[in-house]
Parts: C-alpha cells; structure tokens; sequence
C-alpha cells in the first residue's frame, strides 16, 4: 500500500476517535478529555487535509491506484457524515441540512456507479471541489464555535453552512446533468 492510499485509510481510521472526542460525556476535571471540542476540531481539519495532500502525493509520484480513486471519495463521505451527524445530535446542525448534504452524496456516489457500470468516469468538478471546501470550513468553524471570528462577536459557521449547503445542491445538479444521457439508457 502506498503512501497516498495510507494517508486515505488513516482519515478513515480516525473518525471514531473524532466521534469520541466531540460526542462523549465526561466528568469535569478528566484531563484527556479537557478540551475535547477542540481536540475534536484539530482532529477533522487535520483528517480534511490529509485528503488534498494524498492527492497531491499521488499524482505528484504518480501512484494513482484503483484503490485510491474508490477510498478517496469514501474517506470524504464518512467523515463529513460523521461530522454532520454529531453534530446535528449535538444540536449544532439543523437535521434537514445534514440530510440534504448526505442525500446529494448518496446520489451522485450512484450515479458514478452507473456511470461506472458503462464504462464511463464522471469526474470530480470545480463545483464538487468548492462544495468540499465550503463543508469542511462549516464544520470546522462549528466545531471552533466561530474561534477566532467570534472574539469579535462575528458567526461564519452557519453562514458557511448555508454557502456549503447551495454549492452542495448546485454541483449535485451539476453531476445530474453530467449523467443524463446515461441515464436514459
């Protein structure tokens, strides 16, 4: 296994420690867990970076692999899954938004199946890629709850949210339209 594809299967390896720092209850005064927003926060921005820089990795010493184009994409998904669902339970994220983000992503993984399934590629486009960054500065800024913008009493997380939400839906759009004529075979 290469570099890029362990980098992949470390972002996927580490969500349940991110899950367990943002989502588990524990009494005052246990060093481990003191911060553990924060460590949560560190945790995800760190795991989404880790996904331009296997990327870079491996296009840069050109060891794309099939296993890397199928983890990749995965890796993403359950992270931001993860991440949105935590914190829709944790009241942070209005369950309708998660549930639009998610639905989009259960549709266009489809529709690269189909696509897949003909022989096709529908790659990864502009709009997919602002679309992530859009959801992982979101999530990272509700997780920071705003830190630093909100020393100056300035919210970015929900708005962002709400920006990550439409570009979300238009690149989703975007894939539909990329994959009309296969789905009218």
């Amino acid at each position: 296994m290469n570099l890029p594809n362990r980098l992949t299967l470390a972002r996927i390896i580490i969500i349940p420690v991110f899950m367990a720092f943002l989502l588990l209850q524990v009494p005052q005064g246990h060093t481990l867990f003191a911060h553990q927003d924060v460590v949560a926060a560190v945790i995800f921005i760190l795991a989404s970076a880790t996904d331009g820089l296997d990327g870079y990795i491996a296009r840069k010493r050109h060891q794309v692999t099939v296993l890397g184009k199928f983890m990749d994409p995965l890796a993403d998904k359950l992270l931001v899954s993860a991440a949105l669902i935590s914190l829709v339970q944790l009241g942070e994220v209005p369950a309708w938004i998660a549930w639009t983000i998610l639905g989009r992503e259960f549709a266009v993984t489809g529709l690269r199946a189909i696509a897949a399934a003909d022989g096709h590629v529908i790659s990864a486009s502009k709009l997919g890629k602002i679309k992530t960054v859009t959801q992982v500065i979101a999530i990272s800024a509700i997780l920071l709850h705003d830190w630093p913008f909100s020393l100056l009493n300035i919210p970015i997380g929900q708005p962002f949210l709400y920006l990550a939400l439409v570009f979300t839906i238009i690149s989703g759009i975007d894939y539909l339209l990329k994959a009309r004529l296969l789905l009218r075979k």
